[in-house]
């Protein structure tokens, strides 16, 4: 599908379905503990510790609570597939965001270094994430949700591009 701030004629890749999963695990655990604290008021309210508290208001904020994440962990499906990148000649083009869309251009000139991270559940998941680190500093060129042979091959081209393009300059 082509987001309206796609470029012409560019096919971006997608990212692994797997990182569902573990999105959906992550924001899962999140919502139970927001959920948990959102029920302090009523638990406190019901053994008598917080009596002037209004009943309504303890249910609204379990109730709002309840509805904002679930909400969220409907969302992440439509989230992940979302999340794209395509390699070009000169560039690799990073694209995320489902409401406030972002396309992101790597030249591979620009590229410093590519950082490969594999954390715990990444490693359950088969899942790896690649931070490219180029000479300006705000850059947060970062891709989460390749499959780790996906993500050493794309380290190694894009270390190559980037190292052939620098020696270019």
């Amino acid at each position: 599908m082509r987001e309206p701030i796609d470029p012409q004629g560019v096919t971006f890749q997608r990212v692994s379905s797997k990182l569902i999963g573990l999105k959906l695990l992550t924001v899962g655990v999140g919502s139970v503990v927001v959920i948990a604290v959102s029920l302090i008021p009523l638990v406190l309210r019901s053994l008598g510790l917080w009596p002037e508290f209004p009943l309504w208001l303890a249910w609204t904020i379990l109730v709002a609570t309840v509805l904002v994440r679930l909400w969220r962990l409907a969302l992440v499906p439509r989230q992940v597939r979302a999340i794209g990148y395509a390699e070009r000649n000169e560039d690799l083009l990073i694209r995320h965001g489902l409401f406030f869309q972002r396309v992101l251009v790597v030249p591979y000139g620009r590229m410093q270094y590519v950082d490969v991270a594999v954390g715990p559940l990444e490693r359950i998941f088969g899942l790896s994430s690649i931070k490219l680190h180029t000479a300006a500093a705000g850059t947060h060129a970062t891709l989460e949700g390749l499959p780790a042979a996906e993500a050493a091959r794309l380290r190694e081209q894009l270390s190559s591009l980037g190292e052939a393009k620098l020696a270019g300059l």
